[in-house]
């Protein structure tokens, strides 16, 4: 599903992301999912010659992801090459790297990104800063610069609205609601468009509880039916590190 919607606010974290850019300084992005750190580097990437890695671990999958962003695949080769062989390319390139979603890293993660740091900009995406979130690569996080991701206020929820409700998809019944739905969706922006989805393709009275209710439980139905294929396709991943 995809309503099409425009970037809405993160002025202050654009502005600071762009002098970190201009001046080839590490950065770490911080906050919960949902919040938007992954819709904020695409935006970013439309102006910035970003090299964007959205695996986060193991380290094989970092090297295959990073291999088809640079469009130079070496799927045959010892993993510890590999590394190499990427390193030397990121040094060569002279861009800022971004490694979106980084979670509890590894000591073969840690040393990649300390590698990397020491030849080109990196930014990290993380959930928390906190060492027993960001594992081994935390004592590193001095060198960055912090942006921390605020929930959306309500005059930004309501900016999206207005724009999902121009783009034809969802009735300007419902903009008189849009304080419910910033309540519902907390502030977080993935959050917010999972429910202008869903509302998309459902018929929901919000001038009633029950609607609303209605909404909210097949957004959980929906969610719980994803977090499930997901934990499946992680048990029966390959294991990379090997």
């Amino acid at each position: 599903m995809n309503l099409s919607l425009p970037f809405i606010g993160r002025k202050k974290e654009i502005a600071q992301l762009r002098r970190l850019h201009a001046q080839r300084k590490h950065a770490v992005i911080l906050g919960p999912t949902g919040i938007g750190k992954s819709a904020l580097v695409a935006c970013l990437r439309r102006s910035m010659p970003l090299i964007v890695c959205a695996q986060s671990e193991p380290l094989g999958g970092i090297c295959e992801y990073l291999e088809i962003e640079l469009n130079s695949p070496a799927p045959r080769l010892p993993l510890v090459r590999r590394k190499n062989r990427l390193i030397k390319m990121l040094a060569e390139i002279h861009r800022t790297v971004v490694f979106d979603g980084a979670g509890w890293t590894t000591p073969k993660v840690s040393s990649f990104f300390e590698s990397a740091m020491e030849l080109a900009p990196v930014w990290i995406c993380a959930r928390s800063e906190l060492a027993r979130d960001i594992g081994h690569f935390w004592p590193l996080l001095a060198r960055f610069e912090k942006i921390e991701l605020r929930p959306f206020r309500f005059s930004e929820t309501n900016a999206l609205l207005a724009a999902a409700v121009e783009s034809g998809r969802i009735p300007p019944s419902v903009k008189p609601f849009v304080r419910q739905l910033h309540r519902l969706s907390g502030g977080l922006p993935l959050a917010l468009v999972k429910l202008l989805e869903q509302f998309s393709v459902g018929h929901y009275d919000l001038s009633r509880r029950t609607g609303l209710q209605l909404l909210e439980l097949d957004c959980q139905i929906k969610n719980l039916s994803a977090n499930l294929i997901r934990a499946d396709q992680t048990v029966r991943a390959p294991n990379h590190e090997s």
